[in-house]
């Protein structure tokens, strides 16, 4: 990607490069008025991910997922945080990690996932976007144990919630998961206008 007119790279450093690369960067950025402003910024690189809110419209439920989350405890929260099945892309395809993130978390296997839209996380510090799908599920759609992988640390829950609920789990502030959030109130939103 090109360098636009208003930012100068004065400096990088790569302060760790671990699970993701931390950088901080020393930039001059132009500002609206003509002045230039020396910042100094640390980003936050991971990949890109993708994640799928999937919908049983039997019985009126979403699927989520419940497990650990180290930085949740870090920030002083209840660590078992409860969200929609995520994964990182590693060089795969959206949709074809999430499918294999379905399988792997939750046991189910989907024939449609909708592609919703892309979105960045947390765009003041880390570099990645996610793929938001949804889907449609059945309970006989189960078809492994799910629950993630070990060897990755993985020790997920699978929760069956019906929607009315997830959405008061929301504001009680028992889902505090943003990607979470904003498929539940697309999926609310859709219903009331479709």
């Amino acid at each position: 990607m090109s360098t636009p007119d208003y930012l100068k790279v004065v400096e990088t450093e790569v302060l760790a490069d671990a699970w993701g690369t931390l950088t901080r960067h020393r930039i001059e950025y132009r500002r609206r008025d003509g002045a230039w402003q020396e910042q100094v910024r640390e980003v936050y690189e991971k990949g890109h991910g993708a994640t799928c809110l999937l919908y049983d419209p039997e019985r009126n439920c979403v699927l989520l997922t419940r497990q650990f989350r180290l930085p949740i405890w870090a920030a002083g929260r209840d660590p078992m945080l409860i969200e929609a099945p995520a994964g990182l892309l590693e060089g795969a395809h959206p949709e074809d990690r999430m499918r294999a993130e379905l399988m792997e978390e939750t046991g189910f296997q989907v024939s449609e996932l909708e592609h919703l839209f892309d979105a960045f996380t947390s765009p003041g510090s880390v570099t990645e976007y996610v793929a938001f799908f949804r889907g449609t599920y059945h309970l006989k759609d189960k078809v492994a144990a799910g629950g993630g992988k070990e060897t990755e640390g993985e020790d997920i829950e699978v929760l069956h919630v019906p929607l009315d609920q997830a959405l008061e789990m929301i504001r009680s502030g028992e889902i505090m998961d943003v990607k979470t959030i904003v498929l539940l109130q697309d999926l609310a939103l859709r219903q009331m206008v479709g």
